[in-house]
């Protein structure tokens, strides 16, 4: 299958990889409405890798702090070839070691233009398979029309709060800490307090396919 096909394979399954990948927000922050009648809207940003991954969605209501509800969480997979087949894996063996997930300190993009607002590290480094605690390192990013985008369990952060970046931009590493079980990076946004589903922009997806063919 060409690779410009199967650069990400978007699952719209009933279970996320996470319960909440981050954390409740501080009192008096804005809570979610993602789970009222009104009609779900979307932001869409740029693709956070430059290589094939695969996202699981919060389903409206599963989660409802703002950067939590209705987000991506986004695993790098790569397509290996077993005994002249060929599978779509994210991790070597048996992915018992932060090394063995493809996605593993891969370079993670900026999805919107904008300004870095807020940054959180966690340096606790987890398990794979065993479920962290505590706040994970989060990159809290707005854009001018006031959408608000978390990109959370970054490691290796490249920006600083008050920074200016481009869609695209590297922002840091993908890692695996906070409330997570292993490598990965969870995409959340909202405007007003209200979620906003998460949509991949194909176009760019389709431009990074064309790279890396060529390369």
């Amino acid at each position: 299958m060409q690779l410009a096909r199967m650069l990400v394979s978007m699952s719209c399954a009933a279970l996320a990889l996470l319960p909440g990948c981050a954390t409740a927000p501080a009192r008096g922050e804005a809570t979610s409405r993602a789970d009222d009648a009104e009609s779900i809207e979307a932001v869409v940003v740029h693709p956070i890798f430059a290589s094939r991954f695969e996202t699981n969605e919060h389903w409206a209501g599963q989660v409802s702090e703002p950067g939590d509800a209705l987000g991506s969480d986004c695993v790098v997979a790569r397509l290996v070839e077993e005994n002249g087949r060929l599978w779509l894996r994210k991790y070597r063996g048996d992915g018992a070691r932060n090394e063995d997930w493809y996605g593993w300190r891969r370079e993670v993009l900026s999805p919107i233009s904008g300004e870095v607002v807020k940054i959180h590290e966690n340096p606790k480094t987890n398990e794979p398979g065993v479920l962290g605690e505590g706040m994970a390192t989060i990159v809290e990013l707005q854009r001018a029309d006031g959408v608000h985008v978390w990109v959370v369990h970054l490691q290796e952060i490249r920006v600083q709060v008050g920074d200016r970046v481009a869609a695209g931009q590297p922002i840091g590493l993908v890692g695996n800490n906070g409330q997570s079980r292993h490598p990965h990076i969870h995409v959340g946004a909202w405007r007003d307090g209200r979620p906003l589903q998460i949509r991949f922009d194909l176009k760019a997806i389709a431009e990074l396919a064309k790279r890396e063919i060529d390369q």
